[in-house]
């Protein structure tokens, strides 16, 4: 028989870039993730459900579904769901300010840590200059990187085969692009400049699957990942210290259905 486990417990919970609805969604660790920890309050920034690929193909397997159970369980048990839709569920734009079942949408937030330092959470396309002026080239742009997660989907099944641990084709080649580089680095300078522009200590976000946390810009800039390369979420702990999890980086968390004891884990802590 499995042995029990009892979830970590942490303040905050940020999430983005699920892409619920593809078949890029890691929704195996995921759930799992789901399972390891419990929040107050859960921030959902955007790319939740993915509508662009929904309007082309429905898919909809039986663990997107259970990702959507679990966090409505979490909210009927007490915790707070603010959700702050992407580009890819933009539709969910024409809702901003209703709160549907005990979910909040809203546009962006200011979120208060325990320790008193405010963070601006947004998910961050509207700081896209190709999302928001090149519309069809964010569609091509999309298209590309579905065939690349098609690459990395078969790569990875070899790796584990191998004993060897998840490894991200696109972010290797984002790091190792100049253009990427530059557009990761104006991303999050413009970010950091909304977010001085609120008078915040930092802004929380996603959007460009890049997972970091840093302060090179004089303000914290804090980007969540995603669900579909890197596996990684930022929690809050009850002294106000943000981590960033990396969860694809535990064998342990790979493994859909996981019921194990909560491993370790290893994470980007910023005070």
């Amino acid at each position: 028989m499995a042995e029990a486990f009892e979830a970590v417990r942490v303040r905050t919970l940020f999430l983005s870039d699920l892409h619920l609805g593809t078949r890029g969604c890691q929704a195996g660790p995921l759930l799992a993730f789901l399972k390891a920890y419990d929040a107050d309050i859960i921030y959902l920034v955007g790319d939740i459900v993915d509508g662009w690929k929904l309007k082309s193909g429905w898919y909809w397997p039986q663990a997107h579904n259970d990702v959507v159970q679990k966090l409505l369980r979490k909210v009927r048990k007490g915790a707070k769901l603010v959700y702050i839709p992407g580009n890819h569920d933009e539709f969910l734009r024409d809702y901003i300010g209703v709160n549907l079942g005990g979910i909040e949408l809203a546009d962006h937030a200011l979120h208060e840590t325990a320790d008193g330092k405010r963070y601006l959470v947004i998910h961050g396309d509207q700081f896209d200059l190709v999302v928001r002026h090149a519309r069809w080239l964010a569609l091509l742009g999309d298209g590309a990187y579905t065939a690349a997660l098609f690459v990395n989907t078969h790569l990875n099944i070899l790796r584990r085969r191998l004993g060897l641990t998840y490894w991200s084709l696109s972010s290797w080649a984002k790091l190792r692009v100049k253009n990427a580089v530059n557009y990761i680095s104006r991303f999050e300078d413009l970010l950091a400049s909304e977010a001085r522009r609120q008078e915040a200590d930092g802004v929380i976000c996603g959007h460009i699957h890049h997972a970091v946390m840093h302060e090179r810009f004089g303000i914290a800039y804090v980007n969540t990942g995603d669900w579909v390369e890197s596996c990684t979420a930022v929690v809050e702990h009850y002294d106000g210290t943000l981590q960033l999890i990396r969860w694809a980086e535990q064998p342990e968390a790979q493994a859909e259905g996981r019921s194990q004891s909560v491993p370790a884990l290893a994470g980007t802590r910023v005070a």
